[in-house]
């Protein structure tokens, strides 16, 4: 499928939201980058998560203690992913560059590629969110049937209850299958990826390389091969449950739209800034605990609108894009609590499955 355009025109609903959001920052006299308080969470879950990854391999606490250091590692893995290398990929994180791209390359850290999860995320589900044959992020077939348009199977009627299982798997196949099969076949989904420099393909391999040597090779040198593979198993589990949740939250749940373009001119009906509101939901943006361990992707209306804003930005913005909805006619989704979004999502799933 040939990547699909957006309606473009004056007056629109994107330069007016773009005039109101700049004039915010322009009278608060504020960057739109981070600031200290999360520059301090950054370091506070790097210090986290090399104490215990330390304490784990140096000091073999007990088992009861190992699984749940192991537990915390995986949460503070999906912590780091979205509240420091998901600003740094968008370049939010900071005003420079270079602390821009080691927040990004953060994730090599964890086994996940970066140029791969830029091609992916930046630049494919940020400018075709929710587009089927083109957005990777809903392409879970055959297992999981994402919207309308794709093929169901007799399993589909279970998937709402087998779901919440196969997420757990998201970060095992990340870094084990899905970065080796885009490397390789050159393309993301239908989309072809742009071609790599030397740098890049000796980066792509570093990164795998030494994700090997860290979080496999030498825990299993140090703990024997059964309890490297428990205490991997338990950290990369719950923080693939983690990372699936919330990003499968802001587009697959009952109220959001999955447009097709039209067939004849390959163009979607919207401009991309009402495609974007029309796409993504927020959740739970009145829980402060929530919004500092997700980096404010329970945000994820001003994130896809405003990408290059860092998150901590995300609750005063809001109030500006939410009014703007109004003044347009155009539907703001939203989720008063967690667990509503969490229903409705599993509701959605059910409706695909029949």
């Amino acid at each position: 499928m040939a990547t699909p355009k957006f309606i473009t025109g004056k007056g629109t609903f994107q330069q007016e939201l773009k005039t109101r959001v700049n004039n915010y920052f322009a009278d608060m006299k504020k960057p739109s980058t981070g600031n200290f308080s999360l520059y301090f969470k950054a370091i506070l879950f790097f210090v986290c998560y090399f104490s215990i990854y330390i304490h784990l391999l140096f000091f073999t606490p007990a088992v009861w203690l190992c699984l749940v250091e192991c537990l915390v590692l995986g949460g503070i893995t999906a912590a780091i992913g979205f509240n420091v290398m998901h600003d740094g990929s968008h370049g939010s994180f900071s005003k420079s560059k270079i602390v821009n791209r080691l927040a990004a390359v953060s994730v090599n850290f964890f086994g996940a590629s970066a140029i791969m999860w830029n091609m992916k995320h930046n630049i494919i589900h940020h400018t075709y969110t929710n587009i089927d044959g083109v957005d990777d992020d809903i392409e879970i077939k055959p297992f999981l049937r994402m919207c309308p348009t794709q093929k169901k199977y007799k399993v589909h009627r279970f998937q709402h209850y087998y779901v919440w299982f196969l997420y757990s798997f998201l970060l095992i196949i990340w870094v084990f299958m899905t970065d080796y099969q885009k490397y390789f076949k050159k393309k993301i989904g239908t989309v072809p990826i742009q071609k790599l420099s030397t740098k890049q393909h000796i980066s792509f391999w570093a990164a795998k390389a030494g994700y090997a040597l860290m979080m496999i090779a030498f825990p299993i040198y140090k703990l024997g091969f059964m309890h490297w593979l428990i205490g991997f198993l338990v950290l990369a589990l719950f923080a693939g449950f983690v990372l699936s949740i919330v990003f499968q939250l802001a587009h697959t749940v009952e109220h959001t739209a999955f447009p097709l373009p039209i067939e004849a001119s390959n163009k979607i009906e919207n401009e991309w800034a009402i495609h974007q509101v029309q796409t993504t939901a927020n959740f739970a943006t009145k829980n402060k605990l929530v919004s500092w361990l997700v980096g404010g992707l329970n945000f994820q209306i001003e994130h896809h609108l405003f990408p290059k804003i860092s998150h901590v930005h995300y609750p005063a913005i809001s109030k500006i894009i939410k009014q703007t909805c109004e003044d347009f006619g155009i539907q703001y989704i939203e989720y008063k609590r967690m667990r509503h979004a969490i229903a409705s999502h599993a509701s959605y799933l059910k409706r695909m499955g029949r």
